[in-house]
C-alpha cells in the first residue's frame, strides 16, 4: 500500500519561511511528477509547484520566486521550501505523487496546513 506522509506545516509570521516534506512509503512502485498544490477556504486546488523525474520543474504563477521544490529520489521525497510568505499563502498543502503500481494513479498526503499571519 502507498502512503505519502506530509510534515513541516504550522503558523509562521509574514515574511517567514517554511520548509514542507513528503514522503512516499510502500513497496513495488515507480513514482512520475511529485508535486504539491493547495486549497485555501472557499478556493479550489491550485498548483504549487511540481517537479518530474526528469527533473522539470513547473510553479504556481503566484510562487514569483518565493519557493523552490526539490525532490531525493533515493528517498522517494519531495520538498518544498517556502519564503517570503504572505498572508494570502494560507492555505492546506496537499503532497501529490503520479504513482504506478498496477496502473498509473494520482495519490494525495492528508494535507498540512499552512497559516501566515501576525
Amino acid at each position: 500500500q502507498v502512503q505519502l506522509v506530509e510534515s513541516g506545516g504550522g503558523l509562521v509570521q509574514p515574511g517567514g519561511s517554511l520548509r514542507l516534506s513528503c514522503a512516499v512509503s510502500g513497496t513495488g512502485f515507480t513514482i512520475y511528477t511529485m508535486g504539491w498544490y493547495r486549497q485555501a477556504p472557499g478556493k479550489q486546488r491550485e498548483l504549487v509547484a511540481a517537479v518530474t523525474t526528469a527533473g522539470t520543474m513547473n510553479y504556481g504563477r503566484f510562487v514569483l520566486g518565493r519557493f523552490r521544490i526539490s525532490r531525493d529520489t533515493a528517498k522517494n521525497t519531495v520538498y518544498l521550501q517556502m519564503n517570503s510568505l504572505k498572508p494570502e499563502d494560507t492555505a492546506v498543502y496537499y503532497c501529490n505523487a503520479g504513482i504506478q503500481i498496477t496502473s498509473r494513479a494520482d495519490y494525495w498526503g492528508q494535507g498540512t496546513q499552512v497559516t501566515v499571519s501576525s
